[in-house]
């Protein structure tokens, strides 16, 4: 493009990729902000333990952690209580019309089983970015799936056909307690 006075400027496409699979992490947390300011639940992403090995001091307020490492297995990414129920739930992402089982690690299996077991609510949540759906599936049904295939992914069949479909709002952005309250406080 020519500018008067001789500008001359050029565009660089510049494509960021910060932050990718956080859209959806960013709306839960939106979400769990907005139950807890509303008194609805209190439901927390879980923060990763690391141990600190090594720290950069160029001055007080500029303090860069140069290596750590994972101090225990996580198990999932976000707990909770909602009508005097605890919550505990695994959140993910894909780009494809399934669900990579290598997405889950078996640590995090056993403790939904667990949480299953002792009376708590389980699930995962996963938003398939391809088709921008997000869907709810129990942690009993999604145990179940993986118990009883050797397959290596779930189609996206299989959570539309026993999963639960979140639709997007405003406010609440993923108001995944509304498919909570149908499948476990339909009387209430």
């Amino acid at each position: 493009m020519r500018y008067p006075s001789g500008i001359n400027k050029t565009y660089k496409n510049n494509i960021h990729y910060d932050n990718r699979g956080m859209n959806l992490e960013s709306d839960l947390n939106a979400t769990n902000e907005y139950y807890r300011i509303h008194d609805i639940a209190v439901i927390y992403k879980k923060p990763t333990s690391i141990t600190i090995v090594k720290v950069d001091y160029p001055s007080r307020y500029e303090a860069v952690i140069k290596e750590a490492y994972f101090r225990t297995p996580s198990t999932t990414d976000y707990n909770g209580i909602y009508k005097k129920k605890y919550i505990d739930f695994e959140a993910k992402e894909t780009k494809l019309n399934s669900f990579p089982l290598n997405n889950i690690h078996n640590h995090q299996i056993e403790h939904l089983k667990k949480i299953i077991f002792h009376g708590g609510i389980g699930f995962i949540i996963v938003k398939f970015t391809k088709v921008n759906k997000i869907f709810l599936l129990t942690a009993d049904k999604f145990i179940n799936y993986i118990e009883n295939n050797s397959k290596k992914s779930i189609p996206i069949t299989f959570f539309e056909q026993h999963g639960y479909l979140i639709k997007l709002n405003y406010n609440p952005r993923i108001d995944y307690l509304k498919v909570i309250d149908e499948i476990y406080f339909k009387g209430d």
